[in-house]
């Protein structure tokens, strides 16, 4: 199917310059790109190496980026091309995906090189589409203009990132897990807070944010000590919750195997229920790791001093700056899933024994 829109877009015209069709002799590589892409129709049923697919892509992918600065419009043959070269990006890492390759280093690059190219084919895709059709950068820039703004604003991004991730998040994503994981242990501990406490987490669960955040705001002040605050509302049930469950994972086989060598509460705790527990934990830290996120962004809509990503997100919307709305959210995603994969890195250095992590 991709080779057969490639060879149909030989046929189609491209797009226009100065009101006239351009011809493809305008765009030298797209020819090259049809060309690749006819041959490796030959070659699909005999081989299966994902190689020869990607350096079509990558073809199709500069022969595209280049028509754009020939092009006043795309036409049906730009978009076929598009078409044939999204196919042959899925079907690269389609076929990437399937390698089986043997040394450990080689399967970890593997895991890191599929969605790094997945996601940088859906940067360019997304780049084709927006400045091929001209969309309006007021309703999505592409991602050339969104990079441009983002090095340009470095010095005022970073200071953003200072105010609310470096403090309002990671201070409230501390505090609340930390506070969230004693109250769990107390409740198991305890079986009249179990029927008193968890019922009162539960409230605390359905709060509406939006609502919390300007109380926070007129508690704890304009700075980040509330935004840290409406983070550990957000952060403290999924810790509670996941904890409890997790301390109950230890059989009751095991906690008596613990009495019988005279180990007491504190004694089972740390040497049994709390590594059986940890798989839990760490579910609940890495889904707290963007619920942080979020609620310190959210929170700061409602009052914050003249820095931080959310300050500067209801900003610049208001001065139609969008590209500058898109740089924060692009350092928000980058923190975000940073902070994600930070976890995760922890959670296999220290449950290394657990069945999900040895696979």
């Amino acid at each position: 199917m991709a080779s057969l829109l490639a060879a149909i877009a030989l046929a189609l015209p491209v797009g226009t310059v100065g009101g006239v069709d351009a011809s493809l002799r305008d765009v030298p590589v797209l020819i090259l790109f049809a060309v690749f892409a006819l041959v490796s129709l030959l070659r699909f049923c005999r081989s299966v190496d994902p190689w020869g697919d990607g350096l079509v892509m990558v073809i199709g992918a500069v022969g595209l980026l280049s028509a754009l600065r020939t092009l006043e419009m795309a036409g049906a043959g730009y978009w076929c091309f598009v078409a044939s070269d999204w196919l042959f990006a899925w079907l690269f890492v389609e076929r990437l995906s399937a390698l089986r390759p043997l040394h450990p280093a080689v399967r970890n690059a593997q895991s890191l090189i599929v969605p790094l190219i997945f996601g940088v084919w859906i940067l360019i895709l997304w780049e084709l589409v927006t400045r091929g059709s001209n969309v309006p950068t007021v309703l999505l820039p592409p991602p050339s203009m969104i990079g441009e703004r983002f090095m340009a604003s470095l010095p005022i991004l970073w200071v953003d990132f200072q105010q609310t991730f470096l403090k309002a998040v990671l201070i409230g994503y501390a505090l609340g897990s930390g506070s969230a994981l004693v109250v769990a242990i107390a409740i198991d501990r305890s079986p009249f807070l179990q029927r008193g406490l968890l019922p009162v987490g539960n409230l605390v669960s359905a709060l509406p944010m939006i609502g919390v955040a300007p109380i926070m705001v007129m508690w704890f002040g304009f700075d980040w000590p509330s935004k840290a605050a409406v983070v550990v509302i957000m952060t403290f049930f999924p810790m509670l919750v996941n904890a409890i469950a997790g301390l109950g994972q230890s059989s009751v086989m095991e906690r008596d195997l613990m009495r019988t060598y005279a180990a007491g509460y504190w004694q089972t705790l740390w040497k049994l229920r709390l590594p059986a527990a940890a798989p839990f934990i760490f579910n609940a830290l890495k889904i707290n790791s963007t619920l942080a996120l979020i609620g310190a962004i959210v929170a700061e809509f409602f009052g914050t001093p003249i820095v931080g990503m959310g300050f500067r997100i209801s900003t610049e919307v208001g001065r139609m700056n969008v590209d500058m709305v898109w740089a924060e959210i692009a350092v928000a995603a980058l923190a975000g899933s940073a902070f994600f994969g930070i976890v995760a890195l922890i959670e296999r250095a220290v449950t290394f024994w657990h069945p999900s992590v040895r696979q």
